[in-house]
């Protein structure tokens, strides 16, 4: 598993790249070794997604009867939701790109989305603990997710941008395939796997 230290190189490449930094791919390994390591982003994402997952247990039990609660089984199924979220679009990003003859540009893009992830977790994951912490601010913490997930759109695009070379239309496309089918796939295996609110 990568370190800090080694996870925190990876940041500053991704960093100079949102920052439009060609100097930024020279930080990430992109070989095929730097593909599969790149999967232990998900090891690192585990902090947050336990508060997300906490959150969501908090908010499923709201729709139960008082005396209800949650086993071990609830937590799994939202593990295999994450899973689908983190592989299901890179596989339809991949396809994306063998399509269009631009297979080679497939390992910067799971390295970098993968990395990415770690602090989008974080951040995601702080603003899941303010509601914690300040139940009445939900009326703001819904504001900065929102400001959050533009946010989100904006970083993956510059840095496709630079994995893409400018083509516009194949970041538009990459950007829409990276976000939306997560979106859809949560709501549909979350009903599928009876873990979804009432």
């Amino acid at each position: 598993m990568p370190g800090l230290r080694e996870v925190q190189y990876y940041l500053a490449g991704l960093w100079l790249l949102i920052r439009m930094d060609p100097r930024g791919f020279r930080f990430l390994d992109l070989s095929e070794r730097g593909v599969n390591r790149s999967f232990w982003a998900i090891a690192w994402c585990l902090p947050p997604m336990g508060i997300s997952w906490l959150w969501w247990r908090q908010a499923f039990l709201r729709s139960l009867p008082p005396e209800a609660d949650v086993n071990f089984a609830f937590f799994v199924r939202l593990g295999l939701v994450e899973i689908a979220n983190w592989i299901v679009p890179l596989v339809f990003a991949g396809l994306l790109l063998l399509a269009f003859r631009m297979g080679e540009r497939f390992a910067p893009v799971v390295v970098s989305v993968n990395w990415l992830g770690v602090p989008l977790s974080y951040i995601n994951g702080l603003l899941l603990a303010l509601v914690f912490f300040l139940p009445g601010a939900v009326g703001l913490v819904s504001l900065l997710l929102l400001a959050f997930m533009l946010a989100q759109v904006f970083v993956l695009a510059r840095i496709l941008r630079m994995i893409c070379h400018d083509h516009a239309l194949m970041v538009g496309a990459l950007t829409l395939v990276l976000l939306v089918p997560s979106m859809i796939l949560s709501e549909y295996l979350q009903h599928f796997l009876g873990i979804y609110p009432a």
